[in-house]
Order: C-alpha cells, then sequence, then structure tokens
C-alpha cells in the first residue's frame, strides 16, 4: 500500500491553527465602554497603540478614546446606516465610512499618504488610533485648535478643517449637543485615567513589542 508523506497528516491541524489564529484575531468591544481604564483592562494592547499615537502626533489619549466611543463605539467593522432607494430598496451605505474611526476612503488615502503608514487598515485599532491622533495634529497646525479640546477637535473631525473654518456646525444644533457630549465624556476618561495610567505604564513597558 502506497504511504502518504508526512506532511499529509500536519495540513488538518495547520488548516485548524490558522482558524485559532484569525479568530483570535477578531476583536470584539471592550466590555465596559465608559471607563478608560477597563477598556485597557480589557484589550491589553491598545494602551500601548494609543500611547503611541499620542507620542507620534500630540493628541491626548482620553480625546482619541472620545471620538472612537462617539464614531463607532469601539467596533471593528462599523458602517454608517443604509441608503435606500425609494425608502424600500436598499442602496448602498450613506457614506463611505468605515472602522474604529468611521474615516472615509478619501480621508483615509489622505492619511495614508501624508502620514506615511501605506498600509493601514480601518478595521486594526493601533492604525485607527494614530489616524485620530495625526487628524487631531492636522487640525491644529491648520486651524490653531488645541489637541485638548476635545468639543473643537470633534467639530473639526466631522464637519473636515474646511468645514470648521466656515463654521457649518453653526447650522447643526444637534452636531454641537454631539460635541459637547464628546468633549464630557473625554474628561470623564481623562480623570479616570489620572487614576490607573502609572500601572498601565508599569505594564506596557513589560511588554516585549
Amino acid at each position: 500500500m502506497r504511504k502518504h508523506p508526512r506532511w499529509h497528516y500536519f495540513i488538518p491541524l495547520a488548516a485548524l491553527l490558522a482558524i485559532a489564529t484569525l479568530w483570535s484575531c477578531s476583536t470584539s468591544p471592550p466590555h465596559n465602554l465608559h471607563d478608560s481604564c477597563d477598556i485597557f483592562d480589557d484589550k491589553g494592547g491598545w494602551y500601548k497603540d494609543a500611547k503611541h499615537a499620542y507620542e507620534n502626533w500630540g493628541l491626548p489619549i482620553h480625546v482619541q478614546l472620545a471620538i472612537i466611543y462617539q464614531e463607532s463605539k469601539f467596533v471593528d467593522d462599523a458602517k454608517p446606516p443604509r441608503d435606500y432607494l425609494l425608502w424600500v430598496i436598499p442602496w448602498g451605505r450613506v457614506s463611505s465610512a468605515y472602522g474604529y474611526a468611521q474615516a472615509k476612503d478619501e480621508t483615509w488615502d489622505w492619511y495614508r499618504e501624508k502620514s506615511g503608514n501605506r498600509f493601514a487598515d480601518r478595521d486594526d485599532f493601533t492604525d485607527a488610533v494614530d489616524f485620530i491622533a495625526w487628524y487631531g495634529n492636522m487640525s491644529h497646525r491648520m486651524l490653531g485648535i488645541s489637541k485638548w479640546d476635545a468639543y473643537s477637535q470633534y467639530l473639526a473631525y466631522h464637519e473636515g478643517q474646511g468645514g470648521y473654518k466656515r463654521k457649518t456646525y453653526n447650522k447643526k444644533p444637534w452636531l454641537i449637543k454631539v460635541a459637547r457630549q464628546v468633549d464630557d465624556r473625554a474628561k470623564r476618561y481623562h480623570a479616570q485615567l489620572a487614576q490607573c495610567e502609572d500601572e498601565l505604564d508599569n505594564g506596557w513597558s513589560l511588554w516585549p513589542f
């Protein structure tokens, strides 16, 4: 009887390992979205990512988190609502926004070109927080908005730097209300981080990468 080569028996095992790896890479939202310490306790590598983004671009961690909460509730593949033809027939999405940061196609392409992070993915937390921090730095450079001003940073994030300069938000009372909510959440995240940031920094220093 012909014997199968030894590698034949390793194929099912390799397939199972590949599936397990892909499964482990899938990211569910943190269990408690309202406490920054709990978020980083739940998602161990996220603090490292947010800290790197802060060091790269200067946008504070609590502002990054507040924007992500508002945009996607920390859902990695979040999409905007569907558009409908004649109110009945599904007709694509209302915009190309996608991922943690709800970045649109053209804005994401701008980030990848200007930041040098050419292979960034919108459903990757590392890239999403770097994008948000980069965008906040651009708003600071172009508009003079403080990187610690979550209210104005969110208005510029939502409307774009051009829209912010034209003050388009003044015609959107709902958006001003949302920006105030983002600001309130950023302040809460900041106060919470003050209670655990030293511990997070010490834990982060133990990471091998």
